[in-house]
């Protein structure tokens, strides 16, 4: 039993984050420090981690281990799948993602970030920016990342220099500038020796500010740092039928996530895309009724009126209704084999709603080794474009950059049912 005088610990709530920079600036060794230094690794995987390190002729943990777990990574010694870790602290939870460093791999970057809240960018101090940092960092802002943190790694491979460390600084603001990125943080470390990761580095004592864990339990955990739009998206509609209770013949529930926002009974609603309003009843999870749902919260709504409501509906505020479109301008990168064609049609699926589509146009290409735009007449696998698409139905989607879960949607190959591309919906005019 907790004594009288001890208080729980503030929950400062989930933070997802992602690693990423060129190849080789230590983004698994950095995950790795930070799982090996909060006590998050179990004692045989440590132990596993131990007798490979030591078959390998190393003096110390390899740490990177931890995340590139499959065989071709290990025995290539380089990141290609996106590896998913999770820790806790005890004011926070996270999860991790470790994004490859390689062009090739650009669409697992992508979708790494497309959840994430924070980047961490490593840079190698020796190497300083360099192409892959630039793609990345790019890649973070497009895809609607708020907050980024600029790791300056292998400190220890050139004395602990603070002119280095000032010099890569330097160079990054100049590029973020030009592409508009305005919060970032900078930090000095050595992944592998555990320098400003978790504990705070003599060898560095000229930086003063936070260390890496210290910055990351202060970031604003998702949905805290502006106010949001409701948005509720039909996954499901209920009609429960059991003869021995007649209550249940008129339930009508609409079972779906929260997004964004928050809902409380008696508050109006708006059924998009058909228009129809109503109320909250009534709001359920698992059959309880309560007063308010928010934000990431799966629920059940009940409507004072019956409407003809299904799957693909969104509900909202009616003074905080997005528009209703059969055009959609967005930025789309492109993860398939077979090369994006404008005379194919494309199952577009945005939130719950599915309806069929087809590229209008290809404004222009990404060249994200340049940052500069080019004309494309198709789209190949990692490239990022932005296109316009025409809608055999309507849907509501808000800008990426106001909500990203509302603002996001994929394209399904229809022959294949593959996942084809991942789309982030911008204003007309921007």
């Amino acid at each position: 039993m907790s004594s009288p005088h001890e208080f729980p610990a503030i929950d400062h709530g989930l933070l997802r984050f992602l690693t990423c920079g060129s190849v080789d600036d230590g983004k698994s060794t950095l995950i790795g420090r930070l799982l090996y230094d909060t006590k998050a690794i179990l004692a045989d995987t440590l132990h596993a981690i131990a007798a490979t390190s030591q078959r390998r002729g190393l003096s110390e943990l390899d740490l990177s281990l931890l995340t590139d777990g499959l065989q071709a990574e290990r025995e290539q010694g380089i990141t290609i799948d996106v590896a998913y870790r999770y820790f806790s602290t005890g004011t926070r939870k996270y999860i991790i993602a470790d994004a490859p460093g390689h062009e090739q791999y650009t669409r697992n970057m992508v979708t790494a970030a497309s959840t994430a809240h924070l980047a961490i960018i490593l840079v190698d101090a020796r190497r300083g920016v360099q192409t892959q940092t630039r793609r990345h960092s790019y890649l973070a802002h497009l895809v609607g990342l708020p907050h980024l943190v600029v790791a300056v790694n292998k400190m220890d491979l050139v004395d602990y220099d603070q002119a280095v460390f000032e010099r890569i600084r330097a160079e990054y603001l100049d590029f973020a500038a030009r592409l508009g990125i305005e919060d970032v943080r900078f930090i000095p470390l050595s992944a592998l020796h555990g320098d400003n990761v978790v504990e705070r580095s003599e060898r560095l004592d000229w930086y003063d500010g936070p260390t890496l864990l210290e910055l990351l339990e202060t970031t604003p955990a998702a949905h805290t740092e502006r106010p949001e739009s409701f948005r509720f998206p039909v996954q499901y509609v209920r009609r429960p039928r059991d003869a021995a209770n007649p209550e249940l013949h008129d339930y009508r529930g609409y079972m779906g996530r929260v997004e964004s926002g928050e809902i409380a009974i008696g508050d109006p609603v708006l059924v998009l895309p058909s228009g129809r309003r109503s109320r909250v009843r009534d709001i359920q999870v698992g059959g309880v009724s309560q007063p308010s749902a928010m934000h990431e919260q799966s629920v059940t709504l009940l409507l004072e009126d019956e409407l003809d409501i299904s799957r693909g509906d969104l509900l909202v505020r009616p003074d905080e209704a997005p528009p209703t479109v059969r055009e959609l301008e967005a930025h789309v990168c492109w993860l398939a084999e077979t090369p994006l064609s404008p005379t194919r049609t494309y199952v577009l699926r945005h939130t719950t709603r599915e309806v069929r589509a087809r590229v209008k146009r290809i404004a222009y290409r990404l060249d994200l080794n340049r940052l500069e735009r080019e004309s494309a007449v198709q789209l190949d696998m990692n490239d990022i474009a932005r296109v316009s698409l025409t809608l055999a139905q309507p849907i509501c989607p808000d800008p990426y950059a106001l909500n990203r879960a509302t603002g996001a949607f994929i394209l399904i190959d229809e022959s294949t049912n593959d996942t084809v591309g991942a789309g982030m919906t911008v204003m007309p005019d921007t």
